[in-house]
């Protein structure tokens, strides 16, 4: 059984019944779809929290973003890697982008997937309001470049991903297709859809707290 939870406007839980490969286990699906905020990182921390309370089989962030603010991101990073149920990213549908906050969500994720027609990157940090001028704003940019960049690199790292595409996409803004996603080793696998998702998973092995499952 999937279990879908969608955040739009406000918080809608829907139930979606289906067979899957994973039989009685159930899988919860977090659509999210638009800008990572506290809202939607306190949203997207409690479905977690509630997986792994009821020893759900896995979880799924199914997801549309340009991205978001530093802290919520973090937020949604730090409940993913206290997570006991593995967690899978997924951009989807066709069309989808994960941008920002959003790269960084699907690098720390167990497990990382696109959708044919979607695109990753462009996660070098946005100056909202800089303190300082000139040359002092050009240090505490290039602060925060360095920090971001250094922990996107951990966290690619962590899972076995391309840290050095990880990092350009800090540095230089890169940006890449599903299938060059793919190739480069940013993500773990290429799926048409939710189903495809979840049959793709059901034989493949999860590093979950130093242990294969």
């Amino acid at each position: 059984m999937i279990i879908l939870r969608s955040l739009f406007v406000v918080l809608l839980p829907l139930l979606v019944w289906t067979t899957n490969a994973f039989g009685t286990g159930r899988i919860i699906v977090i659509e999210v779809d638009g800008v990572i905020n506290p809202v939607v990182a306190e949203f997207m921390a409690n479905e977690i929290h509630n997986a792994n309370k009821f020893s759900e089989e896995l979880i799924v962030i199914q997801m549309d973003t340009p991205g978001g603010l530093d802290p919520s991101m973090r937020k949604i990073i730090k409940a993913i890697q206290n997570s006991k149920v593995p967690v899978a990213s997924f951009i989807s549908p066709s069309g989808s982008r994960a941008a920002s906050a959003g790269v960084f969500i699907a690098i720390a994720s167990h497990i990382s997937a696109m959708e044919p027609g979607t695109k990753i990157g462009a996660a070098h940090p946005v100056k909202l309001m800089v303190g300082g001028e000139g040359e002092q704003a050009k240090i505490i940019e290039d602060k925060v470049v360095n920090d971001t960049s250094t922990y996107i690199r951990s966290l690619a790292e962590q899972r076995g991903r391309n840290a050095h595409w990880a990092e350009l996409s800090v540095r230089k803004n890169v940006s890449v297709s599903a299938e060059e996603a793919k190739r480069l080793n940013v993500i773990d696998l290429l799926a048409a859809n939710l189903d495809s998702l979840v049959l793709a998973l059901d034989t493949r092995e999860v590093k979950l707290g130093g242990n294969i499952i």
